[in-house]
């Protein structure tokens, strides 16, 4: 039988609340988010850049006939243009704007794998000192001896706030 103590720090027992995400790599950074918004994960590929988009709009790509925007993570997030490299791929993520269900593509540097995190290993997002605004984050998950930082997607990749900063782009 599965117990409490024969699990790693972090996972959690059959009987305990826990939930399942997807984690990913930014530079040198794991994130999480939550994989019941994640829709698939693509290779990164090239796309179609689009006129007058702030920096973090890398640019829009064909998804089986549906255009997908593309979101760096690394931009989204105050930090410049992410670079491109071997395993960078696309994670398509479900959003939704004023009710209505967008696709939208979040551009990372690796995807990891997926962990199961327990609610009780689940930290609130640290007051102060983290990398991205705290606004972004939906708590730190301790894994073993390391935390991941769990993404708050309605907050970090919120549609508005985006579309916001894009008419703020083309108006310039």
């Amino acid at each position: 039988m599965i117990s409490e103590q024969n699990l790693p720090p972090g996972l959690a027992a059959p009987s305990e609340s826990a939930a399942q995400y997807l984690t990913f790599t930014l530079r040198d950074e794991v994130f999480a988010m939550d994989i019941r918004r994640v829709r698939e994960i693509i290779q990164y590929s090239s796309m179609t850049a689009v006129p007058h988009m702030p920096e973090f709009v890398r640019g829009v790509i064909n998804l089986r006939g549906a255009v997908v925007p593309v979101i760096d993570l690394h931009s989204r997030f105050g930090r410049g243009r992410s670079d491109i490299g071997k395993k960078t791929c696309i994670v398509i993520f479900d959003g939704s704007r004023e009710g209505e269900k967008l696709e939208l593509g979040l551009m990372v540097d690796a995807v990891s794998e997926v962990i199961d995190i327990s609610q009780s290993m689940i930290e609130p997002a640290p007051q102060f000192g983290a990398s991205i605004a705290r606004d972004y984050i939906h708590g730190m998950g301790k894994v073993g001896s390391k935390f991941v930082v769990i993404l708050e997607p309605d907050r970090a990749l919120d549609i508005e706030d985006m579309a916001n900063l894009v008419e703020q782009a083309q108006s310039v």
